[in-house]
């Protein structure tokens, strides 16, 4: 009965991680969004330009869902074989997932900053690399130790 439980989840570490990935992506995208609105609305009021450049910087923590997808992906041959990795989907989605929610919180303020003044998109856009290169960080670890484990 134990092995018909544990093979229920067998995917559960894939759903982790991409599941946890994209929750970041979509409530940074989404923190970012409100804040391009706002700034939006200023510039409105104002009777200013709205500088439409403000949507690279909500749309900066969706790649975050890429990443955590290539991961369930190499995941999944290991799964396939009967290696569950809940602890890896787990983390990995996490820690994915917060680099995201960070993005898009400093992209929120991006918007603001760019909205009210109309300068230092380049500056923004580094920090929000930053914050992106966690991420990135956490992906490539993650591979590498999954390569190690599907050669073993």
């Amino acid at each position: 009965m134990e092995n018909v439980l544990l093979i229920q989840f067998k995917d559960l570490g894939l759903g982790l991680v991409l599941g946890l990935s994209a929750l970041g992506s979509g409530i940074g995208a989404g923190v970012a969004g409100m804040a391009a609105i706002g700034a939006w609305k200023k510039n409105y009021a104002q009777n200013k330009a709205a500088s439409f450049m403000l949507v690279a910087f909500v749309g900066a923590p969706l790649t975050q869902t890429i990443y955590g997808m290539i991961v369930m992906n190499r995941m999944y041959e290991l799964a396939a074989k009967g290696q569950y990795l809940w602890g890896i989907g787990a983390f990995c989605g996490a820690a994915i997932g917060l680099s995201a929610y960070w993005q898009g919180k400093c992209a929120a303020v991006a918007c603001d900053a760019m909205g009210e003044t109309g300068k230092g998109f380049g500056n923004y856009l580094v920090v929000l690399g930053m914050a992106e290169t966690v991420a990135l960080f956490v992906m490539a670890f993650t591979l590498g130790i999954l390569g190690k484990l599907a050669g073993a």
